[in-house]
């Protein structure tokens, strides 16, 4: 799950209420179908997710290109980490440093302002360190004093501690991506801890990041309920959750909230990116996983669902603080968990120890979605080599060379202009093109090497029958709404733009076309691939094709495909695989 929730509740939340029901059908369509697709391919072949595709050897090229997916989420996900180090250790102080202007990174215009209802200010705190209390000013007034410059609250350069303390302190945000700047050298050390801990999570294996997300997956919960407490009790909260749950209907007929609910699914479930299928290679034949699938989804939607409460009750606060309607709290982008929440927790009685649990918080989730998106490539990567990267220590040597490569990637985004870069891969890497591989997912299992045999298959690891919604997702349901949802995003597609509070950025036509280049170069294994194996097959294109479509098992695959293996019993708990098994997944 992550930091999804967080991430995401304001990019789709605010078509809020009615937003549930799309999203619900999203996750029966297209998230249940495809998550237990991979994971039941992982399983059933017992390899990570290039070595999993041989079961439709056409279709190999998918394999790649999801493992590029993972690669490249990998570079920026973690970035998300970084920042959340950055403000967790600014939270141990007694007075948190984007609550107030007198800091030397603020500006002339940085004003911390409470209104009424009336739109009238009712304190103020500016940039220079002067306090005022209960001026006669309203909107459009001035304000002028000793060694104080002459601002003008009408004035779009207004800001606020919060926005300053993140675009100015931790980002020191450069005005175009064509400015790159420096690195940062102070989120540099965040970006390399994150992966010093990311690393020895998974340094040793699948049996060790187990062992570790009991702490990354539980810890979070306990937290999440403390802050949802305590949101609730808030001043304005009832109209943050009123908004956040009471449904318009109008909003059912815009195709945008269908949009963003099939985005947030492939996004939230992980889809796309064989993290699944690797992951559900390491588990056991008979391996009941679609029991683990259901509780993933309730556990998945419920963790959405109830942080829903934590950040609207907040919002309404803010909108109770500051006069202003919801909408306007908060901003698109990481602009809700560094600038809204951390601006409202600053409000708080003991700002600074709510502060430092809603970042630990964070970095639980993020933690836990980090090493297991980071591991499922290691697993993918490791199963084409075995002799030379399995076992110590060459697995270990591998995973910190890996690590090395993603931090060094990283250290793009965390340069005064590294938030447009980590927006370009978050934006172009996510929803679409993760739409159009589970369609090719589909069709590869499905049609190629067949919805009744893949059933079988499944029906033959569980014990018992699937039932018929599976199937006539994996053949119909499913293709036909990523091609609905593909085809809605390609109508209705903007090209991206970094939302901030002074304005909109928009990013220049050069920097779009190397994005597009980059989608297109993740891409390219699918056709490259489908090409040079027709060339390099025997016979006419029809033998050819015939030929492709053939999985290509070991002696253990073919027997389980036969269901015929004497090696399992029919229980869901089977033996674990054996030593001589081992050797033919392995070849």
């Amino acid at each position: 799950m992550g930091l999804c929730p967080y991430r995401n509740h304001v990019l789709a939340m605010f078509d809020v209420g009615v937003f549930l029901i799309p999203y619900l059908i999203a996750v029966v369509i297209c998230g249940i179908p495809l998550t237990y697709l991979e994971q039941a391919l992982g399983q059933f072949m017992s390899q990570g997710m290039i070595s999993s595709m041989k079961i439709c050897p056409l279709f190999q090229g998918l394999a790649y290109t999801t493992t590029l997916i993972c690669f490249s989420m990998c570079a920026f996900y973690i970035i998300l980490l970084a920042w959340v180090l950055y403000y967790l250790f600014a939270s141990f102080t007694t007075v948190l440093p984007w609550s107030h202007c007198n800091n030397d990174w603020n500006t002339v215009y940085c004003r911390d302002v409470a209104l009424n209802v009336n739109g009238t200010f009712l304190n103020a705190t500016y940039a220079l360190g002067m306090n005022v209390s209960n001026p006669v000013i309203t909107f459009g007034g001035e304000f002028s004093g000793e060694n104080t410059t002459l601002v003008t609250y009408g004035d779009s350069r207004l800001t606020d501690p919060a926005t300053e303390f993140w675009e100015r302190k931790v980002l020191k945000l450069s005005a175009d991506i064509g400015q790159p700047g420096p690195v940062k050298w102070d989120l540099a050390l965040c970006l390399l801890l994150a992966w010093i801990i990311i690393y020895f999570c998974i340094w040793k294996g699948i049996k060790l990041s187990g062992k570790i997300s009991y702490v990354t997956v539980i810890a979070p919960y306990l937290l999440l309920i403390a802050l949802v407490i305590r949101g609730v009790t808030l001043e304005g909260a009832g109209d943050g959750i009123r908004y956040y749950l009471l449904p318009d209907w109008t909003k059912l007929g815009v195709a945008k909230v269908w949009l963003d609910a099939a985005m947030q699914v492939c996004f939230s479930y992980g889809i796309c990116i064989c993290k699944h299928t690797s992951l559900g290679g390491f588990n056991r034949f008979h391996h009941n996983s679609l029991r683990d699938l259901l509780f993933y989804v309730i556990v998945n939607t419920l963790t959405s669902f109830i942080a829903g409460f934590a950040i609207f009750s907040v919002l309404g606060f803010m909108s109770y603080k500051s006069g202003l309607h919801i909408d306007n709290v908060a901003g698109s982008g990481p602009g809700l968990a560094f600038v809204a929440y951390p601006q409202a927790l600053a409000e708080l009685p003991v700002a600074p120890v709510w502060s430092t649990m809603f970042f630990i918080m964070l970095i639980f989730l993020g933690i836990d979605s980090q090493f297991v998106t980071a591991e499922a490539l290691i697993v993918a990567v490791t199963d084409l080599y075995p002799r030379k990267l399995a076992g110590s220590p060459n697995k270990e040597i591998f995973t910190a060379v890996a690590c090395g490569v993603w931090f060094l990637i990283g250290l793009t985004m965390v340069t005064e202009g590294g938030v447009y870069v980590q927006q370009i891969f978050e934006w172009y890497l996510n929803g679409r093109i993760l739409i159009l591989v589970g369609l090719l997912q589909c069709a590869a299992i499905a049609w190629f090497y067949g919805v009744n045999r893949f059933v079988k298959n499944c029906e033959y690891m569980l014990g018992y029958k699937l039932i018929p919604l599976f199937k006539w997702c994996w053949l119909i349901l499913t293709p036909a709404f990523t091609v609905l949802v593909f085809c809605l995003d390609a109508v209705l597609y903007p090209e991206l733009k970094y939302r901030r509070k002074s304005g909109v950025y928009e990013f220049p036509l050069w920097s779009t076309a190397i994005s597009w280049t980059l989608v297109g170069l993740i891409l390219l294994p699918i056709p490259v691939v489908m090409i040079y194996k027709m060339i390099r097959a025997e016979g006419s294109l029809k033998e050819r094709y015939r030929f492709l479509i053939t999985p290509v098992f070991n002696e253990v695959q073919r027997a389980r495909d036969n269901c015929k293996s004497e090696m399992y019993d029919k229980s869901p708990n089977g033996p674990e695989i054996n030593e001589a098994e081992l050797a033919f997944l392995k070849m």
